[in-house]
């Protein structure tokens, strides 16, 4: 069975077509990473897939249109880490994970001991214990980036959307989170659905790839078939060399 299925998805902002009539799915456990130039609308589709935009078309998270759920259960189906969180001012970790909880909190009512429990998991799992007391702004980039995941984890969906998640990241900490996602989807049976802009790293990481350029949908397949020399070419306007590797494609650009 499909955890995300999407059919001619299209969405407009400020009147303008950016992502238009897009079909992709998702199985149970499977990890798909969408890329595509800049301004292709992958993080727009992202967005809108998760339910942060209005949208045309459909979408269904584990066969029930998206659309037709409350805020609440969205929230306890699907969670979503974006490129740039809005991080409270003097949030301590420990408090910021537990707004994952949110979903499972009723209105005008407290955290419970269970609610408690699942971020202390979380943090215990993404080695976030020690940092619990300290405020966001001195964290590091990859550390920030382990709390914003443990936040989506702590709501405990089985569905999990991320877009650019290794962007603002030096290469040892984009393999450090990506690692930890690839350990968490088979330890916990997480679906993934991701937005990269590194193509190789993309392709190590991904079980499936599909390209967007100019809001539609022009590859897709196992990264071997869309990590072609034509696609990129094409759809990048650079010229590339695909080497081989033991987890992927690797992708490296060369002088026309």
């Amino acid at each position: 069975m499909s955890a995300i299925e999407v059919e001619g998805l299209t969405v407009r902002l400020d009147g303008t077509l950016i992502v238009d009539g897009v079909d992709l799915d998702v199985a149970e456990g499977e990890w798909v990473t969408v890329i595509g130039p800049n301004g292709a609308g992958k993080s727009t589709a992202l967005r809108a897939i998760g339910g942060l935009l209005p949208f045309g078309g459909t979408v269904r998270w584990h066969g029930v249109p998206a659309d037709r759920l409350s805020r609440r259960e969205r929230a306890k189906a699907v969670a979503t880490v974006l490129q740039s969180p809005v991080v409270p001012p003097a949030m301590r970790v420990f408090d910021y994970v537990l707004l994952g909880r949110t979903p499972f909190i009723p209105p005008l009512g407290r955290e419970s001991a269970t609610d408690l429990a699942a971020v202390e998991e979380v943090l215990a799992a993404l080695d976030l214990e020690s940092f619990a007391g300290r405020r966001l702004e001195t964290l590091s980039g990859g550390e920030r980036q382990r709390v914003f995941l443990a936040r989506a984890l702590a709501q405990g969906a089985g569905i999990l959307l991320l877009d650019e998640p290794t962007s603002a990241l030096d290469i040892g900490h984009q393999q450090e989170v990506l690692e930890l996602v690839d350990h968490l989807r088979a330890e916990r049976g997480l679906t993934v659905l991701a937005t990269m802009h590194d193509l190789t790293t993309a392709g190590e990481y991904a079980d499936r790839m599909f390209l967007l350029a100019a809001g539609r949908v022009v590859a897709s397949g196992t990264p071997a078939e869309v990590l072609t020399e034509p696609h990129l070419a094409e759809h990048y306007r650079v010229k590339v060399r695909i080497i081989e590797g033991d987890r992927g494609p690797l992708v490296v650009a060369v002088r026309g």
